[in-house]
């Protein structure tokens, strides 16, 4: 009965995060507000300017995501590169071998796409 235990499982972590939550409550008590001052944001010996119309680039986001991407894709390549001989013993070789081609395709078109685009440009 796998279902049991994955009940099991879920249960367990719920109770135990529970305990776990109320045994910080009770042993490290609540934070008093002595002052205005212990909230205050202190940096470097310099208080804390907050600003609203800070902005930060959409490169930034952009660049983090493709990174993400690239990775991914990595990530996908590296078991089909070491189990590939073991693809073609079993038959399955062209198979898997035209698949992996279909990815990559749609992935150098992503690339060129980015490049064409020009989102990996700073300026």
């Amino acid at each position: 009965m796998p279902l049991g235990g994955v009940i099991f499982i879920t249960i367990f972590i719920a109770v135990f995060g529970f305990i776990l939550i109320r045994l910080a409550r009770l042993t490290g008590g609540r934070a008093k507000k002595t002052s205005q001052a212990k909230f205050d944001i202190y940096e470097c010996g310099i208080p804390g300017e907050e600003k609203k119309d800070t902005k930060i680039s959409v490169k930034f986001y952009l660049t983090a995501i493709l990174f993400i991407l690239f990775d991914i894709e990595i990530i996908f390549m590296y078991p089909w590169a070491v189990n590939f001989k073991n693809f073609i013993a079993s038959g399955a070789g062209p198979f898997v071998f035209i698949s992996m081609f279909v990815f990559l395709a749609i992935f150098i078109f992503g690339l060129w796409w980015e490049i064409k685009s020009k989102a990996l440009e700073w300026d």
